[in-house]
């Protein structure tokens, strides 16, 4: 019953990582303008996403604008957009796996075979949080690289935004909430291989005492 409860819970967590992922993969707030001339009124901020850029004025007002050319965008952009969307789909084919195999569903009866399908189905939400983890950091280098790069100028340079932090929160999801889904199926999977031996039952013999055998 514990190791069905936590395997619940890892399957929750890897739900949470997924979503997670899904919104930090269509929030356009994966770089910021950056703020830091001293004293300076700045009436728009940009922000800059994997499928669009916006521009948000200070009276609230905000406009997007999706980008025109696919080819022509940068290769961290590109990256990210493919590494998301693929994560997205295997975090679905993660879940479907989980569910088949999870202790408290009936899809497949009791066994080594069960096991394995819940493994896999972890394995794959850790899978996921390390290819989500690369476009992550490959941004997060490009920000603080720039910002402290002399030779960029003040209205280029970009602080990271929300969706990063959202990226690395789901990150931490998934990689938490697969390896106690492969725990868990691991655990289970030992505590059913050992063999359950029955003996068979002492029998007296026609003189009504027991069988000598039955003390070998």
């Amino acid at each position: 019953m514990t190791s069905a409860a936590l395997e619940i819970l890892g399957l929750g967590l890897g739900i949470l990582g997924w979503v997670g992922v899904i919104l930090a993969c269509g929030l356009p707030m994966w770089q910021v303008s950056a703020f830091i001339d001293v004293n300076i009124v700045v009436a728009q901020t940009i922000w800059e996403g994997l499928w669009m850029n916006c521009v948000v004025q200070s009276t609230g007002q905000m406009q997007c604008k999706v980008y025109d050319s696919i080819l022509a965008l940068k290769p961290e952009v590109q990256a990210g957009r493919a590494l998301t969307v693929i994560v997205a789909l295997l975090g679905l084919v993660a879940l479907m796996v989980t569910v088949v195999g999870a202790q408290c569903t009936n899809c497949i009866r009791p066994g080594k075979m069960k096991s394995r399908i819940v493994i896999a189905g972890g394995a794959i939400y850790i899978l996921c949080g390390v290819l989500v983890l690369v476009p992550l950091c490959w941004f997060a280098n490009i920000v603080i690289s720039d910002f402290y790069d002399p030779t960029v100028p003040p209205s280029q340079k970009r602080e990271m935004g929300a969706a990063l932090y959202i990226g690395w929160a789901a990150t931490a999801l998934l990689l938490f909430g697969g390896c106690l889904i492969c725990c868990c199926s691991c655990s289970q999977r030992d505590e059913t291989s050992f063999p359950v031996k029955y003996s068979a039952p002492r029998r007296p013999t026609s003189n009504g005492e027991y069988d000598k055998k039955n003390y070998v």
